[in-house]
């Protein structure tokens, strides 16, 4: 291939990128509720298996984890939307008081002889604009689950095409490299999504406990968010913790908010820092300039949900190129070099 060629065939393929992006941005509201689906059909799908394995039918089986799925939403979504509202409805209030206690603050820093500016200091970290932004948050993650009739029916014919996929594939590749690729490639991601997910169950109750036992307000909304949050590594712990740290300022003053950073920052150590690499795998895992920019890219094309799920479909990107001999390049550069990857110790 002449370098001219070469120079056609990777402007046609930016070319084409683009053109892909610019589809993906336009059908996003089609597409958010869909890669929601597919992360809780993966996620779910061990379920299903385990109660066909047991002599249930695979039509009840998919019903009976569909009607759990509604009851756990819907129950999830009523906690959580309560408080949400709740947490709305007192913004305002919340962000008059943090604002009295920075101009304390700012007052008791200037009579020991720190010339600090506040308007310049607003520019750069205005703490009410963290607590609009949280709300903001929250606000669209509940809007993104509130199509719940949509998502489980999506979820539905999701798991009756797992049924028949494997065949599929057989049919496709036969016997072939490519089909025990895809199937090593499914597999990984489906215990990378399920291992992820419990962890950041652990780390959104624990975080809700600490919350109760110290009386800061809205305790399961913080868990709710930091369990959203934990799927963005590096960076996602540090943005869930803002709010919570805030709000148990205004509450009730340094000493409580000093325990709220405290019981953080312990439990993303032993859970995001120890526990997480060692059953997860940091072989799966995003350098922290990738981590950024999946954030922004993903984030710009889908919307705030897609800050979201930019972590795990960076992820499942990279796995994918991981598994391809000629794009292994990508996912080293795309990852972190500490780790080795699923598919190099398997």
């Amino acid at each position: 291939m002449t370098a001219e060629v070469r120079r056609h065939h990777w402007l046609i393929t930016a070319a084409a990128l683009v053109v892909v992006i610019a589809g993906v941005q336009a059908a996003a509201t089609i597409l958010v509720p869909m890669l929601l689906s597919v992360f809780i059909a993966i996620i779910c799908w061990p379920l299903v298996e385990w109660l066909y394995r047991h002599k249930i039918p695979g039509w009840l089986a998919i019903l009976l984890v569909v009607i759990g799925l509604l009851v756990l939403m819907t129950g999830v979504g009523l906690f959580v939307g309560k408080s949400i509202d709740s947490f709305i409805g007192n913004l305002p209030n919340y962000q008059n008081r943090l604002q009295a206690n920075m101009a304390g603050l700012f007052a008791w820093l200037s009579e020991r002889g720190f010339d600090l500016s506040r308007e310049r200091f607003n520019e750069f970290l205005n703490p009410g604009r963290l607590m609009q932004w949280a709300g903001t948050m929250v606000t669209a993650l509940t809007g993104a689950f509130a199509n719940t009739a949509l998502i489980l029916f999506y979820v539905t014919f999701m798991f009756l095409e797992a049924f028949i996929l494997p065949t599929k594939l057989q049919l496709v590749f036969g016997d072939s490299k490519m089909a025990l690729r895809f199937e090593l490639f499914f597999a990984n991601l489906r215990r990378y999504l399920r291992l992820k997910t419990l962890i950041s169950l652990l780390t959104g109750a624990t975080v809700t406990l600490w919350l109760t036992f110290l009386e800061v307000d809205y305790p399961i909304l913080w868990g709710a968010l930091a369990f959203v949050l934990n799927f963005i590594p590096n960076i996602g712990s540090f943005i869930a913790a803002a709010p919570a740290i805030l709000l148990a300022l205004v509450q009730f003053g340094p000493g409580v908010a000093f325990y709220t950073a405290m019981g953080y920052l312990v439990i993303n150590t032993l859970i995001g820092g120890i526990l997480d690499p060692r059953i997860v795998g940091i072989g799966l895992g995003l350098s922290t300039l990738v981590v950024f920019l999946s954030l922004i890219f993903w984030g710009w094309i889908l919307g705030p949900v897609g800050m979201f799920l930019s972590v795990p479909l960076t992820v499942i990107f990279k796995m994918f190129l991981e598994d391809n001999p000629g794009t292994r390049w990508i996912a080293v550069l795309l990852g972190d070099v500490r780790g080795i990857s699923l598919a190099e110790k398997e």
